[in-house]
């Protein structure tokens, strides 16, 4: 959930540190007081499209910061952080932070690395969703109505689309492979010559494996052989001879013996020493053969350098190391293998493609028949939520069909093109009027309506997207009375499932609430500044008794309101 936000020089807010809590959090005051502000804030802080006019007059850059703390390590976001090479440390904190320039640069990280605004969007999107009244989610996209239903099914049946991506991952290979294949012949004709030319150019220069690294070695060795020699022979010589190393150790040898006649502990010594003894002098033999071996050999250096030159330069066309030229060379003498017999080549990945189209549409049925039953169950449950909000003549369906495409696939009487979901697609389709045919989402014309669609689907999609905090931006427009106080049932039921923060000019959702955030617009020094405060149980009456009545605040807007926050604390 999102339990820190720290807002700094963005419109009018000059500094603003946010704690929020788990549970449904409102956040209320007059219009214009900076709430919708807060919002923007964390739609930036999510990879939302950032502007110069956020950063606040005078400053010269605008920062954003919100921290995320994850107890699920199934949720999502570990897989995406991991891929992306963004760790998550042990506290399971997740940091997102966000500067905007007054020149318009935006700079962002996420647990204090450097990325795009993309990666920051995916990710910040998977732990925070934000729905307003005039903003389209993925609840108004068609395209991401099949997700969502899917997204409902996974509940209960997790690995349901495991056996159809498996098949599509293979088919859509096999595709690539084949388009790649089939292409033109002047292109072919010319791909052939130059890996005709690459290849013959590889294996003239007959290279060994591990070739370079032998030949670096041996470089080394005869530009510093001199020194080698010197060295080896010093060393020799001060092993060998009267009055050397060997020699000197020789007679140590012989007191030691003398003396273990007569002790124990000695003679175990001297048995050790000797034993060293015979190590050193295996060395000196070891030195004299190496001195012995050595001939140092005219011409061969600039033999090596030659060569070494040669082996770069192949390098630079056609892979870092001799091993990455090798694995070339065979990729595309494999690739001329099949340019030159691309008929037969053809024919077999026709065929291998058919057999994988074949298999891969069959699983895609059996996907399009379980979202069938899965879409009777998703309708029965907005069905359900809508009549809490009192829209229960309302009709809703969700429409899974399967398209036809004139490029695709024959498949039972159609063409169909296989995605990496399946071959059909979904709608949801309401009506709100009974005898009016159920039409898109995004048709609903009435704010108030749209608001407890939003809800209705909100409330069942939460649970099943993985998103660990919702924020509502005054969806409750245009509801009141019993309706307004089922969606403020219906938004805190949300809660319980996910962190929720909800900007609200109503009453009934405001007295529900857990935690409950005053914002305020002030004015200092000719400046204007934005606070909040986070209200105590009398403050919230007081703050709720103006909600109903408006500035003034009476008696019995007062006992309105505790009556209010009471009624909701047994409901909760």
């Amino acid at each position: 959930m999102l339990t820190e936000l720290s807002i700094k020089n963005f419109a009018i807010i000059e500094q603003l540190s946010i704690s929020f809590q788990s549970g449904l959090t409102v956040l209320t005051g007059e219009t214009g007081a900076g709430k919708s502000i807060i919002i923007d804030a964390l739609g930036l802080l999510i990879g939302g499209r950032g502007s110069v006019e956020y950063v606040r007059h005078g400053e010269k850059k605008a920062e954003l910061e919100g921290l995320f703390i994850i107890e699920d390590r199934r949720h999502p976001v570990y897989q995406k952080t991991k891929e992306l090479g963004i760790d998550i440390n042990e506290d399971q904190m997740l940091v997102i932070h966000r500067t905007i320039s007054h020149s318009g640069k935006s700079i962002c990280r996420i647990n204090g690395k450097l990325t795009t605004l993309a990666i920051l969007k995916e990710i910040g999107q998977s732990v925070l969703d934000i729905h307003s009244q005039h903003e389209t989610q993925a609840l108004l996209n068609k395209e991401k109505h099949l997700e969502l239903l899917d997204f409902f099914h996974q509940s209960s049946h997790p690995d349901f689309k495991k056996s159809y991506q498996h098949l599509y991952n293979h088919w859509k290979q096999l595709k690539d492979k084949y388009e790649a294949s089939n292409k033109n012949e002047q292109e072919l004709a010319q791909r052939m010559d130059l890996l005709d030319f690459q290849l013959k150019e590889i294996q003239n220069a007959d290279l060994q494996p591990d070739e370079d690294q032998l030949l670096t070695e041996e470089r080394n060795e005869l530009q510093h052989f001199e020194k080698i020699h010197s060295n080896l022979n010093d060393a020799y010589n001060a092993l060998h001879g009267e009055q050397r190393g060997l020699d000197w150790m020789s007679h140590a040898a012989n007191h030691l013996e003398e003396a273990g006649e007569h002790h124990q502990a000695v003679k175990k010594m001297h048995q050790d020493y000797i034993d060293h003894y015979y190590l050193m002098e295996e060395i000196s033999y070891q030195i004299r053969q190496q001195l012995e071996s050595m001939d140092y050999e005219p011409g061969r250096l600039e033999v090596i350098e030659s060569r070494l030159h040669e082996i770069d330069q192949l390098k630079r066309k056609y892979g870092q190391s001799v091993e990455e030229i090798m694995t070339y060379s065979a990729k595309i003498e494999e690739e001329l293998d099949e340019i030159t017999h691309r008929d037969q080549h053809l024919e077999n990945l026709s065929n291998m493609l058919q057999e994988a189209a074949h298999d891969l549409l069959l699983e895609a049925k059996e996907l399009y028949l379980l979202r069938k039953k899965a879409a009777k169950q998703l309708e029965k449950a907005v069905l359900a939520e809508l009549k809490d909000l009192y829209m229960d003549k309302t009709a809703f369906e969700v429409d899974i069909s399967i398209p036809s495409r004139e490029n695709g696939i024959s498949f039972e009487g159609k063409k169909v093109t296989p995605h990496p979901h399946g071959i059909d697609q979904a709608r949801f389709l309401i009506s709100t009027n009974p005898g009016e045919p159920v039409k898109d989402l995004d048709r609903i014309a009435s704010g108030g309506e749209m608001s407890r669609i939003m809800l209705a689907l909100k409330n069942i999609f939460s649970k099943h997207q993985g998103i660990t905090s919702v924020i509502f931006d005054e969806v409750d427009t245009g509801v009141s009375g019993r309706v307004a106080q089922s969606m403020a049932e219906k938004i805190h039921n949300i809660s319980s499932g996910s962190q929720v923060l909800c900007i609200t000019h109503l009453p009934q959702v405001a007295s529900i609430a857990d935690t409950h955030l005053r914002i305020e617009k002030i004015v200092e020094n000719n400046r204007t500044h934005t606070t909040l405060q986070e209200l105590s149980f009398e403050q919230r009456i007081d703050e709720i008794g103006k909600m109903i009545t408006g500035e003034e605040l009476t008696t019995a807007s007062k006992t309105h309101a505790r009556e209010l926050i009471e009624m909701n604390h047994k409901h909760k």
